[in-house]
């Protein structure tokens, strides 16, 4: 059973997406931004050994989209926060291993996600930090069998989005992929240019 790369993806209107960027450059350009960097990640990870599946919002919008590939399988995010979501993308995914992660992560490679899968070979759970606490990537060997509470209370957007995660899911053995930066605002940009 090949298993699914879930992106989480939204209707890159301006105001809509990259807020904390928009604030610093703009929101048209941060739309903009956000765009082509989804696109760009679909691009690269393209690949035969897993499925990708983009979880829309807003749902009815985002199914009839245009901006995204056609032939890439879409889902309703559907509502409630960050968690509330992800675990509902994960359960609509079952039987299939699966992994979540978002479209602003600008060094993500296929090897990323290979080494992700692999994780999950001898893991129950697996998860890729980001820098500033939360993380780039969340996946489940068995995506419908979650633990009571799994991805509630946690607080999102903060240094803090890791460990509530993984304190969400005590029960499970995770794995733990390398250290990645996403881009939340114009110094995560400049922080990146630099290293490009």
């Amino acid at each position: 059973m090949r298993p699914r790369l879930v992106l989480m993806v939204k209707e890159p209107h301006p105001g809509r997406v990259k807020t904390r960027l928009g604030r610093d450059i703009g929101m048209v350009r941060a739309a903009w931004w956000f765009r082509h960097q989804a696109l760009g990640t679909i691009r690269r990870l393209r690949d035969p050994r897993w499925d990708i599946v983009l979880a829309v919002s807003p749902d009815h919008e985002g199914l009839l989209s245009r901006v995204w590939p056609a032939d890439l399988i879409k889902i309703p995010q559907g509502p409630g926060d960050l968690g509330a979501r992800m675990a509902r993308v994960m359960r609509a995914c079952a039987p299939h291993p699966t992994c979540v992660i978002g479209a602003d992560i600008p060094g993500l490679k296929k090897s990323h996600i290979r080494q992700a899968f692999a994780g999950l070979g001898s893991h129950s759970a697996v998860i890729g930090p980001a820098t500033d606490g939360g993380y780039w990537l969340i996946g489940l060997r068995h995506s419908a069998r979650q633990p009571a509470g799994f991805l509630t209370s946690v607080r999102w957007s903060t240094r803090w989005a890791r460990e509530d995660t993984l304190a969400s899911a005590k029960e499970m053995s995770w794995a733990e992929l390398e250290t990645l930066s996403d881009v939340d605002d114009l110094s995560d940009l400049r922080r990146l240019s630099k290293r490009d």
